[in-house]
C-alpha cells in the first residue's frame, strides 16, 4: 500500500487526517480558518515538522482569502504580517513552521510590484501548494539516500513518528524504509512507544501497519534490551530543528536513543530536509525547547495515572549532539562529520 496522505488542499479547503484519532479512527478534517489551523497545529491534529511547514503556508493562505480584493496592497501586507505571527506562536520548536511562514511572506514581498490583492492571494494559494508538492519530492529524494546507508541491514529503530503522517510525502526517517520496500528489501522496524504522547504505537505502527511492513511496538524503556537482544543494525529518527554544529532537536527521546546507540555501537542517523537546519544557531544549546501541559503526563488519553497536583516537566522534545550522529539523511546526500563543515558546504 502507499503511504497515507496526511495533508492535501481539497475542496477549498486544507484536508488533513486528525492525527489525535490515531489508531482508533482515521478522521479527515476539512481546515477553513487560520484559528482552525493554529488549533490543529497546537493539539497537534498535524504533527511533524515538515507537515507543519505546509499546513502553517495553507494556514496563512486561509487567513488571508478573505481579505477584500480592492484591498490595498501595502494593507494586505500588513495583514499577512500579522496572520503568519499569530500562526509562529502555535509551536516554538520546529523550524519549518518559520521557514514556510518566511518563505509565504518573503513570495508575496517579492510579487508585490504590478500585482492587485486579488493575484496576490492566488500566488500565496499556489506557493502553498508548491511547499506540499515539493516537500513530496523532497521526502522520495531522502528516502533513495538513505536506503544507500541501510540497504544491507535488516532490523532498524526508530522513535516517534516521521513518515507520511508527518510530511507531505512517505516522510523522513521512514522514507529510506519505503525505498526499500518498492525495490523488494524487507525491514523489520522497532518503534518506540514514544511517550507520553505516544506517538510511535498510535502513529508509526498504524501507517507501517498500513504499508504492510513488519513493525513491532516497544516502550521507550525497552529500547536498551531490544539494542543488545534482538540485533538492531540501525537507529533512524527525524528532526524538528538542526543547528550548525549538527545538533538536533527531535522528540524527547531522542537524545537517550543516541547514548544507547552509541553504547551498542549501532549507527545513529538523523533524516530531515534541508528546510529544518537552522544555521543562525550554533548549537543546540540555542534551540528552543517546547513545554507541554502537564495532563499529557499525568491525565494521558483520560486515566488518571499520577497524584493530583504532582510537580511534572514535560519538554516536548531534546537536543542529540552532533557527536552522537553517525550521519544526517538529507535531499542533497548524507553529511557525516564533521558536520560543521559538511553542513556548511550543503548549505553553499
Amino acid at each position: 500500500m502507499a503511504p497515507l496522505t496526511t495533508i492535501e488542499w481539497k475542496n477549498n479547503c486544507v484536508r488533513i487526517i486528525d492525527q489525535t484519532k490515531l489508531p482508533q479512527e482515521r478522521l479527515y478534517e476539512d481546515i477553513a480558518t487560520t484559528e482552525a489551523m493554529y488549533d490543529a497545529i497546537k493539539i497537534l491534529k498535524v504533527r511533524g515538522a515538515p507537515a507543519i511547514g505546509i499546513a502553517a503556508a495553507f494556514g496563512l493562505y486561509l487567513g488571508i482569502r478573505e481579505v477584500p480584493d480592492t484591498t490595498v496592497v501595502s494593507v494586505f501586507l500588513k495583514i499577512l504580517k500579522k496572520k503568519a505571527a499569530y500562526l509562529a506562536a502555535s509551536r516554538p520548536t520546529a523550524v519549518n513552521l518559520f521557514w514556510a511562514l518566511e518563505r509565504m511572506q518573503a513570495v508575496a514581498g517579492k510579487e508585490t510590484k504590478g500585482h492587485t490583492t486579488f493575484q496576490l492571494k492566488n500566488i500565496l494559494l499556489q506557493e502553498a501548494i508548491k511547499i506540499a508538492r515539493e516537500d513530496a519530492e523532497i521526502c522520495r529524494k531522502i528516502g533513495i539516500n538513505g536506503f544507500k546507508l541501510i540497504k544491507d541491514f535488516g532490523t532498524i529503530l526508530t522513535h516517534c513518528n516521521a513518515g507520511s503522517l508527518a510530511t507531505g510525502g512517505m516522510g523522513t526517517a521512514l522514507a529510506p524504509i519505503y525505498i526499500g520496500a518498492e525495490k523488494g528489501k524487507k525491514f523489520k522496524v522497532f518503534a518506540d512507544e514514544t511517550r507520553p504522547l505516544l506517538q510511535g504505537s498510535r502513529i508509526t505502527a498504524f501507517e507501517l501497519m498500513a504499508a504492510g511492513i513488519d513493525v513491532t511496538v516497544i516502550c521507550d524503556n525497552m529500547a536498551a534490551v531490544v539494542m543488545a537482544k534482538k540485533g538492531v543494525h540501525a537507529v533512524i529518527t527525524g528532526a524538528d530543528r538542526i543547528a550548525a554544529n549538527g545538533d538536533t532537536a527531535n522528540k524527547v527521546g531522542t537524545y537517550g536513543l543516541s547514548i544507547l546507540a552509541r553504547a551498542h555501537e549501532i549507527p545513529f542517523f538523523i533524516a530531515a530536509p534541508f528546510s529544518t537546519f537552522d544555521l543562525s544557531i550554533k548549537s543546540g544549546a540555542q534551540i528552543p525547547i517546547e513545554e507541554r501541559r502537564a495532563e499529557e503526563i499525568t491525565c494521558g488519553f483520560g486515566k488518571t495515572t499520577a497524584p493530583k497536583n504532582v510537580k511534572t516537566f514535560n519538554p516536548a522534545f531534546d537536543v542529540t549532539p552532533h557527536a552522537n550522529i553517525t550521519a544526517i539523511i538529507t535531499e542533497r546526500g548524507i553529511l557525516y562529520p564533521p558536520f560543521v563543515k559538511s553542513i556548511k558546504k550543503m548549505m553553499q
